[in-house]
């Protein structure tokens, strides 16, 4: 006979979301899940942010021998909430980490990379494809920013080049230039939580000899073919002297994270050192690309 399991519900209003969770795992939850109660669009976060929707529902597992209405109480003091805001239900077992991504699909970028999944195919023969499902680190190509950067790299990465994937995230563009045939792919971001999800994500797409973890950025090497920068205007800014260390004479930097109004002084601060110009834009953000002079 199939197991059951209890589920508590409540909209998370002014909560914090960490006390919230922690109330419901010292009560006993197998799983606490964030869902968007009202369809608001939540930009891609910074490393290491834990942002929300601006109406969030907190939905908690328990095991279904739990006394319901015992436990709406006890949450209901743990929360400070009214119990009649909890609602509980019991319902049949499912693959409850999976239950989620029913709706995140494959998606293609460019004429040959894909990003899909683990429980979907690509049927094309030819397709470039980097499995992957969204995680606690951001990045899965939903986003503007990280989708324009997967059209550039499906448009210009060659076989044979080397790689820094500066602010790598989940790592989905340093999988994604590995899987276009990059000879090595090195990664940094200032959140360990990003690199564990790009070491994890390599491994998992057989790519991992090729995608090199660096806990600091003075360890990445020099002379990269492709730097890619995918994080916000003003670090992008400041780092300008660095990465015009790390790239080769002729080699190319693609600078994502910035929106439209500010392409103008990222473009300005990276004249000294790059060539770059407007790549593409995409709802409101711009991906700007170019040469080490």
């Amino acid at each position: 006979m199939a197991h059951a399991f209890l589920t508590l519900s409540f909209d998370l209003g002014s909560l914090d979301p960490e006390a919230a969770e922690a109330v419901c795992v010292e009560h006993g939850a197998l799983a606490v899940t964030y869902t968007d109660s009202q369809d608001d669009p939540v930009l891609e976060p910074a490393p290491g942010e834990f942002r929300l929707w601006p109406a969030t529902r907190l939905q908690a597992l328990f095991d279904a021998s739990l006394d319901p209405e015992a436990l709406r109480q006890s949450l209901a003091r743990g929360f400070g909430l009214n119990p009649q805001r909890i609602h509980a239900r019991t319902v049949a077992d499912r693959v409850w980490e999976r239950e989620w991504l029913k709706d995140f699909h494959a998606m293609r970028f460019g004429e040959r990379l894909w990003i899909c999944p683990f429980h979907e195919r690509v049927a094309d023969p030819l397709a470039v494809v980097v499995n992957l499902d969204p995680g606690l680190a951001f990045g899965t190509g939903t986003h503007p920013t990280t989708a324009l950067c997967l059209r550039w790299l499906d448009a210009h990465l060659t076989p044979g080049m080397r790689v820094i994937d500066y602010g790598c995230g989940s790592g989905v563009l340093a999988l994604a230039a590995a899987k276009l045939g990059a000879q090595s792919v090195h990664c940094f971001d200032i959140d360990p939580q990003a690199l564990t999800a790009t070491r994890d994500n390599a491994l998992a797409n057989a790519v991992a000899e090729r995608v090199h973890i660096h806990t600091h950025a003075d360890s990445l090497p020099p002379e990269a073919d492709v730097l890619l920068a995918n994080i916000l205007s003003e670090p992008l800014r400041e780092l300008v002297p660095s990465f015009s260390r790390f790239v080769r004479s002729g080699g190319q930097v693609v600078l994502a994270g910035l929106m439209d109004a500010e392409a103008a002084d990222v473009t300005a601060a990276y004249a000294p050192c790059f060539d770059v110009s407007r790549f593409g834009d995409c709802d409101g953000w711009t991906c700007l690309a170019g040469r080490r002079s």
